[in-house]
């Protein structure tokens, strides 16, 4: 039997924006392995066997440890680039990493300096779309991008973000899957927008009908430190609360922010945004509560129990006060 190649990556616009580098760099017939954004665990998918190759892209490796130590155990290599919190790294020789959990680092710029630069382009993309904008911005002043490109290319990462955002694959306007597919077909991004009007409509078109509708979130709190908004148990609400997060905390540099949505069960999934201006306790937030994880500027709550909602925001108040 021949070796397989596993590419498993995030399904927002950082994780399709590296494995898109990745694979104009060096191109292979992998197995995808994706998902909706808060699929993380993402390597319990992966039945690689000795010799296999795995590329793992914007996930936590904290969140995957069991997994990615079976697949090592049983012989496969694995390249795994991330910027979410690791813990230990595993021992193995098998095992090459790029880890860095800086605030303003993400997937997409490591995996640009791991390949030079070769499709900095897609890294600005990815980088935008995943709400560093500062950084995507010294990024873009390295290429010769016109004033009007710029713009495209933040438009484009928040709209390929946002699409990531859903209980299921049902609720995206996409697959990732399918998306990473035609991005890859162009090692320009600003190509892909030319030729992808329709594409690129349905989810402008999405992202503004969902963004007004956010309009309307309940406020849970709101002072100078921290702000919470509630969403309703919707598909547009599934879709819209990482950008809405992103909106609200571009537009309050100092104020943290989290919006929780309502899920069937009573219970809430929930998005949190440190202060632009101090990207610090997001992870250190969520970690606290079952199924939460992230990063310092970023993170989220996958399901917080409706009995566990009072603490979570006097927490959220205690950190940020």
């Amino acid at each position: 039997m021949s070796n397989a190649d596993w590419d498993v990556f995030n399904g927002d616009a950082d994780g399709l924006c590296s494995l898109v580098q990745l694979r104009l760099a060096e191109p292979r017939d992998a197995v995808l392995v994706t998902g909706v954004k808060r699929d993380i665990d993402l390597l319990r998918q992966v039945n690689a066997k000795a010799g296999d190759r795995v590329t793992v892209l914007d996930i936590s490796l904290d969140k995957n440890r069991p997994y990615l130590q079976r697949i090592l155990d049983l012989g496969a290599e694995v390249f795994y680039v991330d910027h979410h919190h690791a813990g230990e790294m595993p021992s193995s020789a098998s095992l090459m990493s790029l880890i860095n959990e800086t605030p303003d680092v993400c997937t997409s710029l490591l995996v640009n300096q791991y390949l030079r630069g070769a499709h900095a382009r897609w890294a600005v993309v990815g980088t935008f779309g995943d709400n560093l904008k500062a950084s995507a911005e010294k990024l873009a002043r390295k290429l010769s991008l016109s004033s009007d490109e710029l713009p495209l290319l933040e438009k484009l990462g928040i709209l390929i973000n946002y699409n990531a955002y859903g209980a299921n694959l049902q609720d995206l306007h996409f697959a990732p899957c399918e998306l990473f597919k035609r991005l890859v077909k162009y090692p320009d991004p600003l190509d892909f927008i030319a030729d992808s009007r329709q594409l690129y409509q349905q989810l402008e078109d999405g992202y503004q009908s969902d963004l007004q509708a956010a309009g309307s979130a309940q406020v849970l709190i709101a002072n100078s430190e921290i702000a919470a908004y509630l969403l309703p148990d919707e598909p547009w609400a599934r879709r819209v609360s990482g950008v809405f997060g992103n909106q609200l905390a571009n537009a309050n540099l100092g104020r943290a922010h989290a919006v929780l949505t309502a899920r069937a069960s009573g219970n809430f999934s929930v998005s949190v945004r440190a202060p632009l201006d101090n990207k610090h306790h997001a992870a250190k937030l969520c970690r606290q509560f079952p199924t939460g994880g992230g990063r310092e500027a970023a993170a989220g709550i996958d399901d917080l129990s409706a009995g566990q909602l009072p603490a979570f925001l006097e927490t959220f108040e205690q950190i940020y006060k």
